[in-house]
């Protein structure tokens, strides 16, 4: 994972929290940089969304403390606060408790309505990252919910088991969670219940 070679000073940090354009991020990959007595240094590879924006692909360097990295991990949506002159320069964020704007792929799954979804096309985003033992993947789907007039079309970014692997080729059907017709923003496949495991 590239990106910058160090995080942002303390005061560029506070400066972006305050003004920066606000959005959420998924965090694709993470890697320890460095490590010190309460807080580490830490690599995150995000998929950003901001309003009115399409989204898009980044790496940042942050000192996160412990307690919140387990907020932090692949799959998990956070806060961020992006410096709209610069897109590359952002600051992730755990959202607090009940905030509306992060939606993780686990509450997704929980509460969203169902649909079926037809594999489009899928593309490894992380392929290079060996960290993680299940890729991350930039899957096409068109989704079709009984109670949605039309079926309409998502891209996610998201890690796959290996052992779905098999069901990502094109034209296969996956069952997927959502919260309103979008462009995948609260989209997220069950891959258990896609596996028969449910």
């Amino acid at each position: 994972m590239g990106g910058r070679s160090s995080a942002l000073p303390d005061t560029a940090r506070r400066e972006l929290l305050l003004h920066g354009a606000p959005g959420t991020a998924t965090v694709l990959g993470l890697r320890r940089t460095s490590a010190g007595a309460t807080e580490s240094e830490w690599a995150f590879w995000v998929r950003v969304q901001t309003d009115g924006a399409q989204p898009y692909e980044a790496r940042v360097r942050q000192r996160v403390q412990p307690a919140e990295l387990d907020r932090m991990q692949p799959g998990d949506v956070v806060c961020c606060r992006v410096d709209p002159g610069d897109q590359d320069r952002l600051v992730l964020y755990v959202p607090a408790l009940g905030d509306v704007a992060a939606v993780s792929i686990s509450k997704i799954l929980a509460d969203g309505r169902r649909a079926d979804a037809t594999v489009l096309a899928a593309a490894p985003v992380a392929a290079d990252y060996t960290g993680r033992q299940d890729p991350v993947l930039r899957l096409d789907l068109e989704l079709r919910a009984w109670d949605e007039p039309k079926p309409w079309r998502v891209r996610l970014t998201q890690p796959v088991p290996l052992t779905a692997i098999g069901l990502i080729d094109l034209g296969q059907h996956l069952e997927v969670a959502f919260f309103t017709v979008d462009h995948g923003e609260t989209v997220a496949v069950d891959w258990a219940a896609s596996l028969g495991e449910e």
